[in-house]
């Protein structure tokens, strides 16, 4: 048994010796890969997201519960809103992955190494104002206290814009920049006249003023002309009743205007982080609401920055094939290395063709090598001349002796025994031959044999 394990020893030190390298070559050639495609997404991403209770912050913690589950943890920052969070986008030094984005905030040429994940609910403008003044018309506004938020949001150059096309200049109003929650406690208090809000209508703020006594909702009866006006604008209803159908809240239908929101990140973001964020805004954001229709959103519509690549593939086709059935992390890599696989394994194909005969005679070869001795010796005593002969048998004898010695400590594999055996026996026939000869009597049948060169 000692014996035997030495064979398969010998065996398998052959056989890695002969398939080592060019396994090492397709291991490198697998780890270059890997390193280059980089399947496998990092644990972390920071979501720049929006004031505290817009809905921007809920919609955050929403995409932050679907990534935890395939164990991407998402770390949220507020921030004031749609234009800061553009800003912060453009700066590399910001951390920000990505971001919640209002149409209409971004210049397609102000905005490089960005690209959109989609459009992925509406938006719309609520102007709010207390019920002790009649306001029909945006004009009516003039020399009134307006609360349009911080210049971080997108809100204030959003409402400008809605000024600029009525003719009215921001020094016309008393413009205020305060945050949502508070510029709404100065409303309920009367110390202002209106606040504007961007924001879906599920954010508290929107729900609970559309349900205060004394607060009225503008109704921007001239939505169409808005949204011919404002390309990455649209016309939505608030339907009457839609608030509370109960007490007939809102008590008629509401025509407003509406940006719309999407999610954007640097081109850097991993592919794999770009169909999770993807695949959540499916999930999230595609169910039927207040101004969608069920699977409206998300969608690559109007987007001032291009959709990514992976994300337009989804909204064409859905999430990938194998993401269905297997766990994201293996089908992620099985999609991002799929090309790597299929190389190796064209590469493997050939390699097991040519080890397999490599590995036999390598195995052989210690075997083979000792006929060149044979031939030596062979040569030597065919050379001899008569008066030589005598020495010359002598020392090849010696000779065959020591490669018999050497030959005998060879170990081989069992499938390769018959080469041993049949070298034993050549050796053993050279000394016959010898012997005949020394002797002066005509050798065997086979004593003129060669042999194989």
């Amino acid at each position: 048994m000692p014996k035997m394990l030495q064979f398969s020893k010998f065996a398998l030190r052959d056989l890695i010796v002969t398939a080592g390298p060019p396994l090492l070559l397709v291991v490198f050639l697998c780890a270059l890969a890997y390193w280059l495609v980089d399947p496998f997404p990092p644990k972390v991403v920071t979501l720049s997201s929006g004031q505290e209770n817009s809905s921007y912050e809920q919609f955050a913690r929403r995409y932050a519960a679907k990534l935890k589950k395939h164990g991407i943890e998402v770390r949220m920052q507020r921030s004031q809103g749609s234009q800061q969070n553009l800003e912060r986008l453009k700066d590399p030094g910001s951390g920000i992955d990505i971001a919640f984005v209002q149409s209409g905030s971004a210049d397609p040429e102000h905005a490089p190494g960005l690209q959109s994940l989609g459009s992925l609910f509406t938006e719309p403008v609520w102007l709010f104002y207390r019920d002790n003044r009649d306001i029909g018309t945006i004009t009516q506004l003039k020399g009134l206290r307006v609360n349009i938020g911080p210049e971080g949001s997108g809100v204030p150059g959003l409402f400008r814009k809605i000024l600029s096309v009525n003719g009215i200049e921001p020094a016309d109003l008393v413009l205020g920049e305060l945050e949502n929650t508070p510029a709404t406690v100065e409303l309920l208090e009367s110390r202002i006249d209106a606040l504007v809000f961007s924001s879906a209508p599920n954010a508290p703020l929107i729900q609970m003023l559309l349900q205060t006594p004394g607060i009225k909702l503008f109704d921007f009866s001239q939505a169409q002309a808005y949204s011919r006006r404002f390309p990455f604008m649209t016309h939505v209803t608030l339907p009457r009743g839609i608030v509370d159908l109960g007490r007939d809240i809102p008590s008629r239908d509401y025509q407003l205007i509406a940006p719309t929101a999407t999610l954007v990140a640097r081109e850097d973001l991993h592919p794999a982080l770009v169909d999770l964020f993807v695949q959540a805004a499916s999930e999230i954001h595609g169910r039927a609401g207040w101004f969608r229709r069920h699977g409206e959103f998300p969608n690559a519509g109007y987007n001032e920055i291009p959709v990514a690549p992976d994300a337009e593939k989804f909204y064409k086709n859905g999430p990938p094939l194998l993401q269905r059935y297997l766990p994201y992390w293996l089908a992620n890599f099985f999609e991002r290395m799929w090309v790597v696989i299929v190389a190796v394994g064209a590469l493997l194909l050939p390699l097991t063709r040519v080890v397999p005969p490599l590995y036999v005679w390598r195995v052989r070869s210690r075997v083979f090598r000792w006929y060149g001795e044979l031939r030596t010796v062979e040569h030597a005593i065919e050379s001899a001349s008569p008066a030589e002969r005598a020495t010359v048998h002598a020392l090849q004898l010696e000779r065959l002796s020591e490669i018999e010695d050497r030959v005998n400590q060879i170990s081989i594999p069992l499938a390769f025994a018959e080469e041993l055996y049949g070298l034993r026996s050549h050796i053993n026939f050279v000394r016959q031959r010898i012997a005949a000869l020394d002797g002066g009597e005509a050798p065997g049948r086979h004593a003129d044999a060669r042999l194989p060169a």
